[in-house]
């Protein structure tokens, strides 16, 4: 009889074995190639979902492939435990971050450790702990002695609940998207990378394999622009400014400029605003600081703006053009202004229009008949209204038209960028302090590289406002300066998150190394990573910000690389409920019961059949209860016992195991070729129909008992990576030495994977008249011998002439007749 299959006790004891054995523990092997494997790391929220899930079991099965074929894999795991939420619950909840965070990693490694993975957990980051983030404030230092950290004055998006500077992808529709307060507008001194100087590097991707749209996201995240600087004149009393220069792709337009607007951060704003536009000018740049760039960027918003009662001339023509302020304009892109072209501009269309504005074709569409245009005109055209530019194809426009502005000085030829400098300072306790001094006599000073790591004071106070209690710990904030001992004070700031899991993945290789942040030999050996796979929604957060910390790392001779991941995949959703899980929508599926009911194997197998990886699915419980059934068939295959007939026709015993063995190695040839694609979906089902074949030549009893075995022992190796618990108990239980997954990845022979016979189409005239079975190794000859020769073939070839013979190898055999 044959012992029940118990997950729950087949899973908890192989996790004891690996762990004690260090079955999965990694070192540096030069005799193999190596794999660098790599799920983005989780925040220490508190519990894992199956959403965690789905991005880690996937890369786990495809970690473990890769081991089986013979790779020195690297599949480590840790977390990024620093952050805003932590914070909020000391406050919340009365309870220190450090407590609340460390509470959180233990849940969470044992929920990782059910999983089964081959995490090698003696190489574990956190990166809260003094040993990381020593390392993290060494990496800032480098930055300033390289010029790459800066401290300047800028707006900044503030959140008044959470008392810290947010970036811009943090604020959604005007508000905090950890707590949902209204954001606003500050200038404060803050610290800064000089990420932009980057920024040509950063829109390349040359030798990396990464999603189109990855890529596309990170370029118009740059967002270069090639164009031109244009001086507009100004006379005005308020101001001893002289000009108001504005940036524009367009300079074949500029003789169609009717209003100019400027951001409301614009330092001349105040300077050119007239005393009767004062009051409605001020009150609307008030209204624009509680709006966040994204929004006053948005193209859904409406375009809106204030005349300040002010004029610049527009050079070309004399013209006097109105001066707005819109916030729709940003003083950090370009120069703060822009020269509204409404006939050529969809944006400046609509805003001429709300406020009457004239608007002026100066681009002529094809066959245009000098009629008022109906909508923005944005495409190629002949110049009009032009002056001397008039009938010169636009496109030629732009260099005729900034030729002629280089001459005379009035503009020149220049690349803008979107991308701004990387904002790292943030006004809360929990992350790592900025390692920086102030003395009076000294300026600013770096910590001595002897001092660090600069700790947190654990005896921190946090208060209902959610200000950073590290201002008002004198212990802290009181120090000497480096240079001439006078008293000083510390920076109070400390730096964004994604400064820690910007280079996370290099101390994965020398996790423990304590003269310095990386030990160069290791990290030669598995860096760059091979294969990174995550969320597409950190495209130009974490992965933006960790290729420009590599290049910059690269350009200070601590690393010979410039791309941190070989090869990006980008995994879809869970969903649940026909939504997104969250915690907020209490649609959240835990993976702790199904692990304890039905086994991880079961929910690792589950997570890989319910879709394409990189679209994602719906969690389903009755889908999950089929993966149950499926590897309980497997357990009762394998172990079921069987009795095999022994007065079979020995040519029939050989056809079977032909069969067998054919099936077997296709199956190979498909899960192979499925792993290495990613497409887990595919490969779970060709395991499926492998169960079902065997289970039919069991019941037929006519294969040999070796070629049984060897069929068998295939499926289990094929199935290692998706169920390794099941698939080392089975192992061992079938009398196979310790452990599976020291195995080989089986190999396919391309001979005994061919099929015997074919089905071969026969058509007349193209249509389809038969369909008949011949060996796979018929002739031409033969094939068109055969199908002349099928009756229903030949009541189609009766009183009518062959005219020709189409063979298509394997395929068809197309009479055709008339």
């Amino acid at each position: 009889m044959v012992v029940k299959y118990n997950p729950r006790e087949i899973e908890k004891r192989w996790q004891q074995r690996w762990a004690e054995d260090r079955l999965y523990e990694v070192r540096e092997d030069s005799t193999k190639p190596k794999w660098y494997a790599l799920t983005m790391f989780p925040y220490t929220s508190g519990d894992l979902h199956i959403g965690h899930w789905y991005a880690m079991a996937p890369s786990d099965v495809h970690a473990r492939f890769k081991r089986m074929q013979g790779y020195n894999v690297l599949h480590p795991m840790g977390f990024d435990a620093f952050g805003l939420p932590a914070e909020n619950a000391a406050i919340s909840r009365g309870i220190h971050p450090f407590t609340w965070t460390m509470q959180n990693i233990e849940n969470m490694r044992r929920q990782l450790k059910s999983m089964g993975a081959i995490y090698d957990w003696d190489r574990e980051v956190i990166t809260c702990l003094p040993e990381y983030y020593k390392w993290t404030q060494w990496f800032f230092l480098k930055l300033y002695e390289n010029g790459l950290a800066y401290r300047g004055k800028a707006p900044v998006n503030w959140c008044p609940r959470c008392q810290t500077v947010l970036a811009n992808e943090q604020v959604v529709d005007s508000c905090c998207e950890r707590c949902g307060a209204i954001v606003s507008h500050r200038d404060l001194e803050q610290w800064f990378f000089r990420i932009t100087r980057y920024a040509d590097e950063l829109m390349q991707h040359n030798g990396i394999d990464w999603p189109e749209r990855i890529k596309l996201m990170q370029r118009n995240w740059v967002g270069k622009g090639e164009g031109t600087e244009i001086s507009f004149a100004l006379d005005h009393p308020g101001t001893a400014e002289k000009e108001v220069r504005v940036f524009t792709t367009r300079p074949d337009t500029i003789f169609g400029v009717t209003f100019m607007v400027l951001a409301p951060e614009h330092p001349l704003v105040a300077e050119l605003t007239s005393p009767e536009r004062k009051a409605e000018v001020e009150e609307y740049i008030a209204r624009s600081r509680w709006r966040s760039d994204i929004e006053r960027l948005s193209t859904e918003k409406e375009k809106d703006g204030v005349f300040t009662g002010a004029y610049v001339v527009n050079r070309l023509n004399g013209e006097k053009v109105p001066v707005w302020t819109g916030d729709y304009v940003l003083l950090s892109y370009g120069t703060g202004a822009v020269m509204g072209v409404p006939a050529h501009d969809e944006r400046d269309f609509v805003f001429a229009r709300k406020y009457d504005l004239p608007v002026r074709v100066v681009v002529a569409p094809p066959a245009w008949d000098g009629k008022e245009l109906e909508e923005a005109y944005t495409e190629a055209g002949t110049m009009v209204n032009s002056g001397e530019f008039d009938g010169i194809p636009s496109q030629q426009g732009i260099e005729a038209v900034s030729d002629f502005l280089e001459e005379r000085g009035w503009g020149k030829r220049t690349v803008t960028y979107r991308l701004r400098d990387w904002l790292i300072s943030r006004q809360r306790y929990w992350g790592a302090p900025i390692p920086m001094i102030y003395c009076s006599r000294c300026g600013t000073m770096p910590v001595p590289e002897a001092d660090l790591p600069v700790l947190l004071p654990e005896d921190a106070e946090f208060k209902p406002t959610g200000e950073s209690p590290l201002k008002y710990r004198e212990q802290f904030v009181s120090t000497s300066c480096p240079q001439c001992g006078a008293p000083a004070r510390r920076e109070t700031d400390t730096m964004d998150t994604f400064m820690c899991s910007s280079w996370y993945f290099l101390r994965y290789a020398s996790p423990h190394y304590d003269t310095a942040a990386l030990d160069p030999d290791k990290v030669c050996y598995w860096l760059p990573v091979d294969l990174y796979t995550g969320g597409a929604e950190h495209a130009v957060m974490h992965l933006f910000y960790a290729r420009f910390f590599t290049k910059a790392l690269r350009d200070m001779g601590l690393l010979n690389f410039g791309e941190p991941f070989t090869r990006l995949f980008n995994q879809g959703i869970i969903i649940a409920g026909k939504q997104k899980m969250s915690k907020s929508r209490g649609n959240v599926v835990t993976p702790d019961e199904y692990v304890s009911e039905l086994g991880a194997d079961a929910v690792r197998a589950y997570l890989m059949f319910i879709g394409p990886w990189e679209q994602g699915g719906e969690w389903n419980d009755s889908g999950i209860s089929g993966i149950s059934r499926w590897l309980n068939r497997v357990w009762n295959l394998v172990l079921g016992g069987c009795r095999w007939e022994e007065d079979v026709v020995p040519a029939d015993r050989e056809k079977a195991g032909r069969e067998l063995s054919r099936f077997t190695h296709q199956t190979i040839r498909r899960v192979t070729r499925d792993m290495e694609k990613l497409r887990f979906n595919t490969m779970i089902a060709a395991l499926m129909e492998f169960t079902n074949y065997l289970a039919r030549v069991k019941e037929a009893e006519t294969v040999s008992i070796s070629t049984w075995e060897e069929s068998v022992d295939t499926l289990l190796l094929l199935l290692a990576p998706t169920a390794p618990h099941l698939a080392e108990e089975l192992w061992q239980q079938t009398g196979h030495s310790y452990s599976i997954h020291n195995q080989s990845w089986p190999q396919w022979d391309e001979e005994l994977a061919e099929d015997e016979e074919i089905i071969l189409v026969v058509q007349v005239n193209g249509k389809l008249r038969d369909r008949i079975t011949v060996p796979v190794s018929i002739t031409e000859t033969e094939a068109r011998g055969i199908a002349l020769e099928r009756q229903r073939v030949k009541a189609y070839l009766e009183g009518r002439k062959i005219v020709n013979i189409i063979y298509v190898p394997r395929r068809l055999v197309n009479v055709v007749v008339r």
